[in-house]
């Protein structure tokens, strides 16, 4: 993070990277004299309205966030940037999106969180475009030429409005990771209880073993005794109304549908009180470890791992057939991922894998018949990359 007064004094010129938050209401003009240099500008948590058109002299700007500021209209001088590929708007109140405002080479796109009702026709003709954020808007279509998307990988379209399914992005042919939850297209009315309702008041919450975009996930006790559960558990807590996935109340209930299988998370029990929805869970043993890391923004949409990394062939195999179970179990419940890679699995010294993270899963039994195909195509496009990622750490 740096600071207004190190910008201002000149002490940042020649850097690449920016993060400017300290309640910033005007756009600092002084961001200019670092227009030979800046690739990178944060801007997130602020309280900016406005960008300059003079943001257009950023002329190496690859990437802009503004999250959690007061924008209400895109700003069109984004579009006017002509290396800017990364445009991050999350938890703003943007209500309209110019046509003018998306730039030619854009390639990832995050409007998740926002108050927008439709899109301009210009989102169809960026070609670059691979990763699409769309969740917590209030859509209640897509332009009909997204169909023209055909380098999009990633798309979160869910807590939106959409009323039918867009069957223009069903046949996108590298599209691999798809959520669509929270529509009224796929509203699922369902109340599953496979397993029993318990109160928040039973348990107490211990260490973070770890945390995503719908909830943080602790290490937990019981307040007393429980015969029926183990004395250790893991309670995920969901957080706030929407997600970057979608409606966390949506993830619950597809945790629940999927049932139990010995590749996934296993539930115990579900919280669902007004100021606490969590679901409890069997926690996960010590020696699992994390087989892969989120994808960085060089990589865009795939996993990331670290340096030196390798696993001998046998353990690939084993790994991917246990994944391969997964996906058809899934399917079988009718239920698509939406997030299926190697950062949401864990993994041991024998290659057994314990796979988790449904905030991006949506239910699709109530679609048709064909489009329920289609979804399950999408998905095997995931698992073919999560394939290739395994089998390019080969020691061999």
């Amino acid at each position: 993070m740096h600071s207004l007064n190190q910008l201002k004094s000149g002490e940042l010129v020649g850097t690449t990277r920016l993060s400017l938050s300290e309640d910033i209401t005007e756009f600092p003009m002084e961001i200019l004299t670092l227009s030979d240099s800046l690739e990178v500008l944060d801007l997130s948590g602020n309280a900016l309205r406005t960008l300059p058109v003079e943001l257009a002299q950023l002329s190496k700007l690859k990437i802009i966030f503004a999250s959690n500021n007061q924008f209400e209209i895109l700003p069109e001088v984004l579009g006017q940037c002509e290396n800017l590929e990364m445009v991050g708007f999350k938890a703003n109140k943007i209500r309209l999106v110019p046509e003018q405002s998306l730039p030619i080479k854009l390639r990832w796109l995050i409007l998740t969180d926002n108050q927008i009702e439709s899109l301009p026709d210009s989102l169809g003709e960026r070609p670059s475009m691979q990763k699409l954020a769309l969740a917590g808007n209030k859509l209640s279509c897509l332009p009909n030429n997204m169909s023209k998307l055909h380098n999009l990988e990633l798309l979160r379209i869910s807590a939106n409005n959409l009323t039918t399914c867009p069957e223009q992005l069903l046949d996108l042919p590298k599209l691999a990771w798809f959520a669509f939850a929270g529509n009224p297209f796929s509203a699922a009315d369902l109340h599953i209880e496979t397993v029993p309702h318990l109160a928040s008041s039973s348990f107490v919450l211990h260490e973070v073993l770890g945390q995503g975009a719908s909830g943080v996930i602790s290490k937990a006790t019981w307040h007393e005794a429980q015969n029926e559960y183990p004395a250790e558990v893991a309670i995920k807590v969901f957080k706030g109304q929407v997600t970057s996935d979608g409606y966390p109340k949506d993830e619950l209930q597809v945790c629940l549908k999927v049932g139990e299988h010995e590749n996934l998370v296993r539930p115990l029990a579900q919280v669902t009180e007004p100021d606490c929805l969590a679901l409890i869970m069997a926690l996960i043993p010590r020696h699992y470890r994390n087989l892969g890391f989120p994808p960085s923004l060089d990589s865009c949409t795939r996993d990331t791992f670290p340096g030196g990394f390798i696993l001998p062939l046998d353990k690939i195999e084993k790994i991917i057939t246990q994944m391969q179970n997964v996906f058809e179990h899934l399917h079988l419940n009718q239920v698509c991922h939406g997030d299926l890679y190697a950062h949401n699995t864990l993994f041991d010294d024998e290659g057994n894998i314990i796979f988790g993270d449904f905030g991006a899963a949506s239910m699709y039994h109530m679609l048709s018949e064909s489009q329920q195909a289609k979804i399950k195509k999408i998905e095997a496009r995931a698992l073919m990359h999560f394939m290739d990622d395994m089998q390019s750490l080969n020691a061999s």
